[in-house]
């Protein structure tokens, strides 16, 4: 298994980006591939975000002293694929309301956030925050919302882990909670 990181992502023409954090970034990448790799998810990776060290490595993010988030970067056609609709699934596949951790992790490397690219993505995040801390999680939502700043893939042999190893661990608390529509 080669442990060097795969090359950086380039945006196709008019595909935009959006990087989240929810815990363990191997659910995370599963589930945004599952849902809509047939609706206008080009690719999905993942990687450290919010940080202070320069390209760590997984295990240095795993002992909490770098400050990265394990994430997912992902890459899609608005055209087909709308941001709102990558964040309200979000809500829906994690917990947003335990600080520094999802199901059995621990660590700030397991916080929840969303780190914008434009300020027309923070503005839909904020909002979209907003509502489901209110509709859904009824003032829970712990969820930071951040500039993207500097992302770092992650090895090689994270990308696509689940479908690699089938029988791999998945954080328990990533799966489809079923909410009414926001208003």
């Amino acid at each position: 298994m080669s442990s060097a990181p795969p090359p950086p992502v380039t945006l196709p023409p008019g595909a935009e980006s959006a990087t989240v954090a929810a815990g363990c970034f191997w659910g995370v990448e599963h589930l945004y591939r599952k849902h809509f790799s047939s609706r206008g998810l080009l690719d999905a990776r993942v990687g450290y975000i919010g940080g202070d060290q320069a390209n760590p490595s997984y295990r240095a993010v795993c002992s909490g002293g770098t400050g990265h988030a394990e994430a997912t970067l992902l890459v899609y056609d608005p055209a087909k694929l709308s941001y709102r609709e990558l964040l309200e699934f979000f809500y829906r596949m994690h917990d947003p309301t335990t600080v520094d951790a999802q199901g059995p992790d621990r660590g700030s490397q397991y916080r929840s956030g969303i780190f914008y690219h434009s300020p027309e993505q923070e503005t839909v995040a904020r909002e979209v925050t907003d509502k489901v801390n209110a509709q859904w999680w009824k003032g829970g939502v712990v969820t930071e919302v951040l500039p993207a700043g500097r992302w770092w893939d992650a090895e090689a042999y994270h990308q696509e882990y689940l479908d690699k190893n089938p029988n791999g661990y998945e954080c328990p608390s990533h799966y489809l909670r079923k909410f009414p529509e926001l208003t």
